[in-house]
């Protein structure tokens, strides 16, 4: 009885160059999502920071008195961390290896940190709390008719981008380019360029003859 060794078929240039282009072509998507989501990210959060978050009355002598918050009364942190995130998903195109998936875990804490931080400070009412005592004089002064915007999420839904622009940069950035890597020497030798050849010279033509080449150029 003969027994067919079934042999597996090797795998053809083109499949393997179909694989390659299509790894190339989710490098180049991750890289612009997370540019596009990082830079919107820290724009928006910062833009947030700097709005209204909450507002109430606080009594005080001979009536009440309107004062509001903005984000960055109630917690500089999504602002800060905006900031951190920009900067580091600069930096990722500045390191390799282990540096880059160092800074891309950084981008991606400023992110989640971000977040936290917006969301804690959408009920905080400690910022107008202390604007009212400073207006009383009293330590003791609340704010009364306490509202709250939405521009806490909004600072929130900022770092949220900024959060997946660094885990794409953790998942994807080994496959990213680097800052300056088309001017690196390969360390390989440069070849040397053969001079001209003069016909007028016969050094020339026998430097030529040497390196087997034709000094006719026929």
């Amino acid at each position: 009885m003969e027994y067919v060794t079934a042999v597996p078929h090797p795998r053809t240039e083109s499949a393997e160059s179909g694989e390659t282009a299509e790894a190339a072509r989710r490098s180049r998507r991750s890289l612009g999502i997370a540019l596009l989501f990082g830079a919107v990210g820290a724009a928006v959060a910062l833009l947030a920071s700097r709005q209204e978050w909450c507002s109430g009355v606080a009594a005080v002598a001979g009536g009440e008195l309107p004062l509001s918050a903005k984000g960055s009364d109630v917690t500089g942190v999504p602002a800060a961390l905006a900031v951190v995130g920009l900067a580091a998903l600069v930096a990722v195109f500045a390191v390799r290896k282990a540096g880059r998936i160092l800074v891309a875990a950084l981008l991606a804490l400023s992110g989640a940190g971000a977040v936290a931080a917006a969301v804690l400070g959408a009920d905080d009412s400690s910022a107008l709390d202390d604007k009212a005592a400073q207006a009383s004089g009293d330590a003791a002064t609340t704010i009364d008719a306490l509202s709250h915007t939405a521009w806490p999420y909004v600072a929130a839904a900022g770092g949220a981008l900024i959060l997946i622009a660094g885990i794409l940069a953790v998942i994807y950035g080994a496959a990213w380019p680097s800052m300056g890597g088309r001017y690196e020497r390969s360390g390989a030798p440069r070849p040397r360029k053969a001079k001209p050849i003069d016909p007028d010279r016969p050094e020339d033509l026998w430097k030529a003859l040497d390196r087997g080449e034709d000094p006719t150029g026929a």
